[in-house]
């Protein structure tokens, strides 16, 4: 009995001490990349099947997978659809979850034959890992044979020919796992949509509503109104408000069906619509758009065509349910050149997100907004409608404005942070400029206040303007640490023997892990991190490339993947309870700084 007590307390002793050895402070608390993407391969003749079985909490990215075929000959990989996410330095990406099997059909292969696939995925919390490269062995097959043999093997890790790795665009943060090293969001805020735009769904029943109140729409509002009515003696005003809204559902769903056309286009060329040449085209075009809003040429279908449907409208009858909604569905193809532009821009905008659910409630509720005024109009009368002038000018001016935010939203993408907010700044000078001469017209007097506004809006929207062009002030300019850069082993050896007695802070680095990028824009500019690592020597490793070198000197650390910040002492031997694995903002960075070097 005392043998098995003895027994039973070694094996406790011996599991704690697993335990602790396995869950020092400050040791990652993210599994290893084969974990966290368990890959596997089946061949059967022509056919290989990849799969990757995604832990809970991790995700792949689409773009980010590659094949390259040796001594054999396949067709191109169609991965399935992924979901949307969005950060505020990569825009959108597509993500895999859960389990992901990607079919690949072998024409014909020798007996040395080889499939090399690349992938790359990060944690929800923050935590991204390297690309990971694996050579499939395939089994020798001949074109339209069916004498191969199914094969299964142990995937083996590609020594070489690592491809160059483009940035990936990481998604919103999760909980991170029991115990993990606290940090802040280290992604951008949840996005339910396929694509954050500048405007949400619901912004187009804005702008329908703005449309309706050009001057090409709102004069037609009383004669729409009579051909909806059929003419006839005055109706009761439940049946004037049932005609008006069974016309503005035709309307709707004329609408909301190109909507979904032109979101199902997009959705089929999705991964073309984020080069950037077709984004530096698309902003022309948007630009070309908002030029027609203010009035440089005439956006709008041939006028032949125009006559036609409009022909075929009036033959509807007028007055019942059936010949009404015919009347609207006909209506919502016959586009005006206050609404072309505008128009273009949304289907533009909805072909970017390739969502059709985004597609189709998008243009029902521009339909909606444009259909309000008529409702009212139908039931009410003329009395409600304001009285036209100069002012629908002003509106469909300000639409162009509107429209302009388009092309600089995509273009934010390619010209990066600091010229985005440069074009952001040019926009907003020139809408509160035009605005306020605008309004140099008005009499009344509370104008007054409202120009003194317009003025000091376009004043503070120079801003970036003034430092492009007169420099950033001097704190600002001081606002980045200054990091020494290293690329191998024996590098980090020299420089940490170079150190004479000083500690050291090596952070590891690439452009394709977001939270990198927020720890140098948000955490190492914080003036309390920089005080506190003075007399701090700062190294930094840039592994974007993911290079044979690169790969080396991550598995001589023990790194997992990034963001990783490493502590040495005067020493020059790290201290591995200070490793920092995931995003800290400036004030948690800093207390982590102080307790390091108490």
């Amino acid at each position: 009995m005392a043998y098995r007590i003895i027994t039973l307390i070694l094996l406790l002793c011996s599991a704690s001490a697993t335990a602790g050895l396995f869950d020092a402070p400050g040791r990652s608390n993210f599994v290893p990349a084969d974990q966290a993407f368990a890959f596997d391969f089946q061949q059967q003749q022509h056919d290989v099947n990849l799969t990757w079985q995604i832990k809970d909490g991790y995700y792949l990215y689409r773009q980010q997978f590659t094949f390259s075929a040796a001594g054999a000959t396949i067709d191109e990989p169609a991965l399935p659809a992924g979901e949307w996410h969005e950060d505020e330095f990569y825009g959108k990406s597509e993500i895999f979850r859960q389990r992901l099997t990607v079919p690949v059909t072998v024409k014909e292969a020798d007996k040395e034959a080889t499939l090399t696939v690349t992938w790359q995925g990060c944690a929800d919390a923050g935590f991204c890992y390297p690309p990971e490269t694996k050579v499939i062995p395939l089994s020798a097959v001949l074109a339209a044979s069916s004498d191969a043999q199914s094969t299964a093997a142990v995937p083996v890790s590609s020594p070489t020919n690592r491809p160059v790795f483009n940035p990936p665009l990481p998604v919103e943060p999760r909980p991170m796992e029991e115990n993990a090293v606290p940090q802040a969001p280290a992604m951008a805020p949840p996005a339910e949509a396929p694509a954050r735009l500048p405007f949400t769904a619901l912004w187009a029943l804005l702008i329908g509503i703005g449309i309706a109140f050009t001057p090409c729409v709102l004069p037609m509002y009383p004669l729409i109104s009579g051909i909806v009515l059929g003419g006839k003696q005055r109706l009761s005003t439940a049946r004037a408000l049932l005609l008006a809204f069974i016309y503005v559902q035709g309307m709707a769903l004329t609408y909301t069906a190109l909507g979904l056309v032109v979101a199902a286009a997009g959705l089929q060329f999705q991964a073309a619509l984020q080069h950037p040449y077709v984004l530096v085209g698309l902003s022309a075009v948007f630009i070309l758009l908002a030029l027609s809003m203010f009035g440089l040429f005439t956006l709008q279908l041939p006028s032949s065509l125009q006559t036609r449907l409009t022909l075929l409208s009036n033959k509807r009858q007028g007055g019942s349910p059936g010949g009404v909604f015919a009347m609207g569905a006909i209506a919502g193809l016959i586009c005006s050149p206050c609404t072309t532009a505008p128009l273009s821009a949304i289907l533009l905008y909805i072909a970017q997100s390739g969502n059709l659910w985004l597609g189709g409630g998008t243009l029902y509720l521009y339909a909606l907004g444009m259909g309000l005024p008529l409702i009212l109009v139908t039931v009410f009368g003329n009395r409600l409608l304001p009285k036209s002038g100069p002012w629908m000018s002003h509106v469909k001016t300000a639409f162009g404005f509107v429209i302009l935010a388009l092309p600089v939203f995509l273009l934010e993408r390619i010209l990066g942070e600091q010229w985005g907010l440069r074009l952001w700044s040019m926009l907003g000078v020139a809408f509160f400029s035009w605005a306020f001469i605008t309004s140099l017209g008005a009499t009344r007097p509370w104008m007054r206040l409202v120009q003194i506004i317009l003025l000091a809006a376009a004043l503070v929207s120079a801003r970036p303007l003034q430092d492009w062009a007169f420099g950033a002030p001097a704190v600002e300019q001081q606002a980045h640490l200054a990091f020494t850069r290293v690329s191998s082993v024996a590098e980090l050896n020299q420089a940490l023997a170079q150190a004479k007695g000083q500690p050291v802070m090596l952070d590891l680095y690439a452009d394709w892990c977001v939270a990198c990028k927020e720890f140098e824009k948000y955490t190492f500019s914080s003036p309390d991190v920089q005080q506190a690592l003075k007399g701090t020597v700062l190294l930094q490793v840039d592994v974007t490339k993911n290079s044979p070198q690169d790969v080396a000197l991550l598995k001589h650390l023990q790194v997992l993947g990034l963001p990783t910040i490493l502590f040495f002492n005067a020493e020059g031997q790290e201290q591995p309870e200070r490793r920092v694995t995931g995003f800290m903002d400036g004030a948690a960075f800093s207390a982590h700084l102080r307790d390091w070097q108490a």
